[in-house]
């Protein structure tokens, strides 16, 4: 193993731990947005704002970690990245609008839930990376 791969290496498995650091900070701070006003504060109070910028403000490192790890990756990660990314982007766009006119037009009962969406996105992400890996190799 020459220098210039261990130090790639290093660099990916500190941008991996970083981006890991944000997203559970980010986690976080979103069920403190969401449960705080449930369980320790009134909904309506200086509390919920004041959580809700932690949680975006926490978001914004969140995205700069992603981005700092995409361009630590090689070409081929890096394209494999970016059509996983275009596939969750296009299907989350795509369903997501669809199921919003399942509400509005009254074909679901109950309230289109952002949740489901999230839910159809991330399955959309990690199956395009798995699948975009398996053709590397």
């Amino acid at each position: 193993m020459n220098v210039s791969t261990s130090d790639f290496a290093a660099t990916q498995r500190h941008n991996v731990k970083r981006l890991a650091l944000w997203t559970g900070l980010w986690l976080l701070t979103m069920a403190l947005a969401n449960f705080g006003p449930q369980l320790w504060w009134a909904p309506h109070s200086l509390w919920t704002w004041a959580a809700i910028a932690l949680n975006l403000l926490v978001g914004v490192g969140m995205i700069l970690a992603n981005k700092r790890h995409l361009m630590g990756l090689d070409e081929m990660q890096r394209l494999v990245q970016l059509e996983a990314m275009a596939l969750t982007l296009g299907v989350g766009l795509v369903v997501g609008l669809a199921y919003s006119n399942l509400e509005v037009s009254g074909l679901i009962t109950g309230p289109a839930q952002i949740s489901h969406l999230v839910v159809i996105m991330a399955l959309t992400y990690l199956v395009a990376t798995l699948w975009g890996q398996r053709k590397l190799s």
